[in-house]
C-alpha cells in the first residue's frame, strides 16, 4: 500500500454519519497533516477511577450542555491535552464502539498541524506521545495479559512508542484502519497465550 497520502485516502474514505446518535461518549482520533501521519494518544493517569496507566485517545463522557457529539470529543481534547478545537480539521466519525463498562462511545477523526504544541493535564494524564500511523498499520499483534479474578485472558495488542495499544483504543485504531484506509488487521476477541517455554 501506497503510505505517501494516507491523510488523503482519509479524507476521502471518511464521512459524518447523517444521523448520528447522541453517544454517552466521545473520543477524538487526531492525525497529523504530514507526510508520515502520526496519531496523538495519551496515557492515562495511574491516579484515575477507570482505566488507570492505558494508553487511550483524547475523550470522556457527554456534559449535559454537549451538543453532539464533536463537541464531546474536541472539549475534552482540549481539557486533556490543551488542543485547541480550531486547529482540527474534522474528517468524519466511525462506528460506535462499546467501552467494557458498556458506554457507547463515538470516535471521531479529525487532522492536526505536525508539531503541534500540547500540554497533558496532569490529574488526568501521564504522558501524551504520536505514534506514526504507517507503524500501528504494521505492527504485530501481541498478546497482552490482563488478570481477571478467577484467570488470566490475553487480549490482542499492539506495541508502539513504548506503549501497549489495546482494548476499545486498538478497536478503534483496527476500525479506522478498515474504514478510513481499506486496510484490514485481523484482530480477534482474544488470543492465545503466549507459549512459554517452562523448563
Amino acid at each position: 500500500m501506497d503510505h505517501s497520502s494516507l491523510t488523503q485516502l482519509l479524507q476521502e474514505r471518511l464521512r459524518f454519519e447523517a444521523k448520528a446518535k447522541q453517544a454517552q461518549a466521545a473520543v477524538l482520533i487526531a492525525i497529523t497533516n504530514e507526510q508520515d501521519p502520526k496519531v496523538l494518544l495519551t496515557r492515562r493517569s495511574i491516579l484515575m477511577n477507570s482505566h488507570a496507566g492505558e494508553v487511550s485517545f483524547p475523550g470522556g463522557k457527554r456534559d449535559p450542555s454537549d451538543t453532539s457529539n464533536i463537541v464531546v470529543a474536541l472539549r475534552e481534547a482540549q481539557e486533556e491535552t490543551a488542543l485547541n478545537p480550531f486547529d482540527v480539521q474534522l474528517i468524519g466519525d466511525l462506528p460506535m464502539q462499546k467501552s467494557k463498562n458498556g458506554l457507547t462511545v463515538k470516535p471521531i477523526v479529525g487532522l492536526i498541524p505536525p508539531h503541534i504544541e500540547l500540554q497533558p493535564q496532569p490529574t488526568e494524564i501521564d504522558r501524551i506521545f504520536f505514534a506514526s500511523l504507517k507503524s500501528l498499520m504494521d505492527a504485530p499483534t501481541i498478546p497482552y495479559e490482563v488478570q481477571y479474578a478467577q484467570q488470566k485472558l490475553y487480549f490482542p495488542s499492539m506495541q508502539v512508542e513504548d506503549e501497549v495499544v489495546w482494548g476499545l483504543t486498538a478497536r478503534m485504531l483496527v476500525s479506522l484502519f478498515q474504514n478510513g484506509l481499506d486496510y484490514k488487521k485481523e484482530w480477534p476477541l482474544l488470543v492465545n497465550s503466549p507459549n512459554l517455554n517452562l523448563k
